[in-house]
């Protein structure tokens, strides 16, 4: 699979933040990691110079380089990255290194800009292309918290995207007890694959949080043809399932005329497997009418035993923003 089909880790919004930069006299650390895609705005200016949609440094006159540290909003195994140099074209840096830790609770900047901290190198030094995608795979299994990217000698950076596998606590998730939502991304959930995603893409459907928009959800094209639209989830840790929250907010005139759930336990089972048409899935939740713009409560659901994946099935096409799938963790 492609590294950058996977969640990205430092997102803002789930929780990725630039907590401190050695310098951004140009243009602020905080775009760094911004959702939106670089832009450029010919003519605009600031008070310090051309204003650009990214991190940049001054011009450095002496040996060294340029560096910031970045909080991961989900901590996770690190499969790749992406340095963003877009629009960066004779102020780009020349090369860059990736640094990572792993930290316990929430440290405060001046904790992790001192000595007192290891950090692991996980992207050795490498060659920086201007204005494009910069895609670094990472070798490296381990599970990180923060990072810290070092620029040389300075320049600007439009943005990081951190692409991996999230890792939860799942000590502390037993310790407390109870049902939690089993396919959330926080807690593990990956959506592995999709029969299309042409509006909105199939990670919106498991993020946190209710969607802002029609754009944050998952929405397929217009089907013209027989069939459904379907994803694959597997969750973040094999569970019982009591209850569902299917939310079609946003989606109006373009939401799934019906839906429905089903589960299997097949921890190991290649994703080929599991896209076959001939392997069996338990159904949850029988097709179900849905309705425009709604949260949909689903507190009775049909019990399947131990789940490990999720196929959510939506008839014949359209988008929901939010599928919530709560249990209990075996």
């Amino acid at each position: 699979m492609d590294f950058t089909e996977l969640v990205d880790l430092a997102s803002e919004r789930l929780g990725g933040a630039v907590l401190y930069a050695n310098d951004d006299f140009f243009a602020p650390k905080e775009n760094l990691l911004k959702p939106s895609t670089p832009v450029f705005i010919e003519g605009k200016y600031t008070d310090r110079g051309k204003w650009m949609d990214g991190w940049e440094s001054r011009r450095r006159r002496s040996p060294g380089f340029d560096w910031c540290i970045v909080r991961l909003g989900l901590p996770g195994v690190i499969r790749g990255v992406v340095v963003d140099t877009s629009y960066f074209r004779g102020n780009y840096p020349e090369a860059c290194s990736l640094e990572a830790a792993s930290i316990d609770g929430l440290p405060t900047t001046e904790q992790l800009i001192s000595d007192s901290v290891s950090w692991t190198e996980i992207l050795p030094q490498s060659n920086l292309n201007g204005d494009s995608q910069n895609p670094f795979p990472i070798g490296n299994d381990e599970r990180w918290t923060h990072l810290r990217l070092k620029i040389f000698p300075d320049g600007g950076v439009a943005r990081l995207r951190v692409y991996g596998e999230v890792s939860p606590d799942w000590d502390r998730l037993r310790q407390i007890g109870g049902e939690i939502d089993l396919a959330a991304v926080e807690n593990g959930g990956r959506v592995l694959s999709c029969s299309d995603m042409f509006f909105g893409h199939r990670h919106n459907l498991i993020m946190p949080g209710r969607a802002l928009n029609m754009s944050d959800g998952w929405e397929t094209k217009r089907r013209r043809g027989p069939g459904y639209d379907w994803t694959i989830i597997q969750l973040g840790a094999a569970g019982r399932i009591r209850r569902l929250e299917i939310d079609t907010s946003w989606f109006k005139g373009n939401f799934p005329d019906s839906c429905s759930l089903e589960s299997c336990d097949a921890i190991d089972a290649p994703l080929d497997t599991l896209q076959d048409p001939d392997f069996v899935w338990k159904p949850v939740l029988a097709r179900t009418k849905l309705q425009a713009h709604t949260e949909h409560v689903f507190d009775e659901v049909m019990d399947t035993g131990v789940a490990s994946h999720l196929r959510f099935n939506i008839f014949p096409d359209g988008g929901v923003s939010r599928l919530r799938v709560y249990g209990t963790i075996e």
